[in-house]
């Protein structure tokens, strides 16, 4: 049965699912930024076309970006000095350079075909949606639709991610049994080499890591002197930040920047540190060089106390991008944990209610084991097929 199941098309995963908002990859970071700021999604794709033959073009999904990628590029030195600068830059200089994260799969792949994907490293794949008889509008809507969706050669797309195949897999989680009852420790897809980093380390230093875990559609764990579990500086959080968050990881400590980027606003004591720091650095005006968001840049320039207030608030919006952010709101963006006996079921479920790819593993007095990812869970799935 869990054969048959496996054997099922991907097309199944992806009724109902978006087209792609997209952009060229001949784009600017600015403009990307301008993409993701406008969007209700929280990433967008990048797309190579060639349209100078109808009937021979290519058009090919390059990668994704989000905020986090602009973020980690604006904070490098040289882009620290000259932000305005680094926003003229081509989006190549910050689509990750891991090959196959991104990849085309067709609609009548099975299943057992994504996983396999996925445990290659593809993070998202990119799946044709198919039109039905249902779907079908009229000529003039087609074209308005096409183009506020940038379709390619007629066509539309949509990501099929870890998330819909663990969610897909857990519906029929029964055709799998015994699996699901053993606990993660027993399976051994607890990883322990983490992305981790010390409570009171510059925020700055995990910047590596930041753009590791995005890749890896992970976090980076914080961590005191002995080992203890903290929290994380994770990228689904930076992602609800604008570019001007920039300022916080140049300047902040690891423990400062999660109550920072924490869903909500940001204390207005590290606003303050923030600013004085930059001060420190004579990077007291990058904010201003910001060309897409220079009403944030007033946060931090403001005189008065009752303007100041009212553009801290506003620098520190949060862009909420999906349904998770609601979820994540109400938890005050709390890392989900989980113990070494905790069943797979049970894991599972926990990472599908919260909208994360990954849970900490830690134990009774808070020390950290590790980390289970959704890959590591679909290795276990792939395996059990193999054996039946």
């Amino acid at each position: 049965m869990a054969v048959s199941f496996l054997a099922r098309e991907v097309s199944d995963l992806c009724l109902g699912k978006p087209p792609l908002k997209s952009l060229p990859a001949s784009a600017t970071v600015a403009e990307a930024l301008a993409a993701l700021k406008s969007s209700d999604e929280s990433s967008v794709s990048v797309w190579s076309c060639d349209h100078s033959n109808e009937e021979l073009g290519r058009c090919e999904c390059v990668g994704k970006l989000c905020i986090v990628d602009v973020v980690c590029y604006l904070c490098k030195e040289e882009n620290l000095v000259s932000p305005s600068s680094a926003l003229k830059a081509p989006i190549s200089s910050i689509l990750p350079k891991v090959p196959g994260l991104v990849v085309h799969l067709e609609p009548s792949s099975s299943l057992l075909e994504a996983i396999d994907l996925i445990l290659q490293g593809a993070q998202n794949l990119v799946v044709p949606i198919l039109q039905t008889k249902r779907s079908h509008i009229s000529r003039r809507k087609q074209l308005l639709k096409a183009s506020a969706t940038r379709s390619h050669n007629g066509a539309e797309f949509c990501w099929l991610t870890q998330e819909d195949v663990i969610r897909f897999l857990l519906g029929s989680i029964g055709l799998f049994s015994p699996l699901p009852a053993f606990s993660i420790d027993a399976l051994g897809i607890i990883t322990t080499d983490v992305l981790a980093i010390d409570y009171y380390s510059p925020a700055s230093s995990a910047l590596g890591a930041i753009s590791q875990s995005l890749t890896q559609q992970t976090s980076v764990g914080v961590v005191d002197s002995d080992g203890t579990f903290i929290g994380e500086i994770s990228p689904f959080n930076l992602a609800c930040c604008d570019e001007t968050v920039a300022a916080a990881i140049a300047t902040l400590s690891a423990g400062d920047l999660m109550a920072y980027i924490d869903c909500g606003s940001p204390p207005e004591d590290l606003v303050t540190v923030v600013k004085a720091r930059l001060k420190e650095k004579n990077l007291e005006k990058m904010l201003q060089e910001f060309t897409i968001s220079s009403s944030s840049a007033g946060a931090f320039s403001s005189s008065s106390s009752d303007e100041e207030s009212a553009s801290t608030r506003a620098l520190t919006r949060r862009l909420s991008r999906s349904s998770s952010s609601s979820v994540r709101m109400v938890r005050k963006a709390e890392a989900i944990v989980c113990h070494p006996k905790s069943s797979l079921v049970a894991v599972m479920i926990q990472a599908i209610a919260h909208r994360v790819n990954y849970l900490w593993v830690i134990e009774d007095d808070c020390s950290l084991v590790g980390i289970v990812t959704f890959s590591n869970i679909l290795k276990v799935f792939r395996e059990h097929v193999e054996t039946v």
